[in-house]
Order: C-alpha cells, then sequence, then structure tokens
C-alpha cells in the first residue's frame, strides 16, 4: 500500500531563510517571518508539561525543532530541553542547545548533547520524513509524543497545510497509529 502522497517534495526545496521567513509568499512553505512569540510558545510548553507529565530533571528532545522556540520555553519553565533539526539556517537562528543533525550525526553536540533522552517531541515534523521507520529506529528516547497534520493520502484536512511543498506524508490517523 502506498502511503505517500502523490506528490513527491521537491529536492530542491531547502529549509533554509526563504523557508522561514518567506515561505508563503515564496510558494515553498506555510511559514512567514518565523519568530519567538512567547505568548504562544510558552502556553503550548506549559500545556505540553501538564498533559505528558514532564517533571523536571527529564531530558526532552524536540525532534526538528527549527528555531527551537519550544526547546526555549520548556527551558524557560525549567525542563531540560534539547533541540535537533536538518535546518543549518534555523539552527544557526536558535538560542543554543539546537544541534544540526544529517543522518545519524549530530553535530557539535560530542561535549554536550545526551545521549539519551526521556521524552521525544516531534511537533510539525513528521509529514515531512521519507523514511520514517528509519527515524524512528534513531531517536534516542524512552517516550515519543507526535503532533502531525492529518490528511486522506492527497489533500491535508486543515488546507493551508498542502501548501508546503516538503510535506510528503499526508495520512489519516489510522495510518499514523500503525506506523508510531
Amino acid at each position: 500500500m502506498k502511503k505517500s502522497k502523490v506528490t513527491n517534495p521537491s529536492a530542491s526545496v531547502e529549509y533554509d531563510e526563504t523557508y522561514f521567513e518567506r515561505g508563503l509568499e515564496s510558494g515553498i512553505s506555510c511559514y512567514q517571518n518565523y519568530r519567538w512569540i512567547p505568548e504562544l510558545t510558552i502556553p503550548l510548553a506549559m500545556t505540553l508539561i501538564d498533559y505528558l507529565g514532564i517533571v523536571r530533571g527529564e531530558k526532552i528532545l524536540d525532534y526538528g525543532c527549527a528555531k527551537g522556540y519550544l526547546v526555549k520555553a520548556l527551558r524557560l519553565l525549567y525542563r531540560d530541553a534539547w533541540g535537533l533539526d536538518i535546518s543549518q539556517y534555523a539552527i544557526d537562528h536558535s538560542e543554543g542547545c539546537c544541534y544540526l543533525k544529517e543522518g545519524n550525526i549530530v553535530h557539535n553536540s560530542y561535549l554536550t548533547f545526551p545521549s539519551e533522552f526521556d521524552l521525544c517531541i516531534a511537533k510539525d515534523v513528521f509529514e515531512h520524513i521519507l523514511d520514517i521507520d528509519q527515524v524512528l529506529e534513531w531517536i534516542p528516547a524512552n517516550r515519543l509524543f507526535v503532533i502531525v497534520p492529518l490528511g486522506d493520502r492527497v489533500k491535508f484536512n486543515v488546507p493551508v497545510n498542502n501548501f508546503d511543498k516538503t510535506h510528503c506524508n499526508c495520512w489519516d490517523i489510522d495510518i499514523w497509529i500503525e506506523i508510531i
């Protein structure tokens, strides 16, 4: 059974400045002027802490952290959060505790990056990943919490998600549960 969308993500689309800052106007992504908005991100982080029962001292990995705003919010709420992303641009614009990941290599992390986590959060990430099985095997965490947009294999339920050229997994909840 083919699970991916009919269209393939463009290999030429990079997670660069255009993707994060001018995505809507360029027709590449749903991002526009991607920035720290504490009045949104801190309540999200607190909701995750409450819902997932994240206690102080637990190590949290934000897989696909982009510029690390959730990592920043969790740290402001005294949680030991770390981030990984494949975008050099996003990591260069993060405020620390976020690292570049290429394949199974985490760059510049040998002194500080934990080798294991209590929890991995993957928010709005798995819809971008072609080989999810490989990612799931690699994630060094005891628990996994995933937020993904849902769809019917052709179109996402929330129309704005159809605009991101890097979205390649447009699945319903049953397929996501089967995979994860």
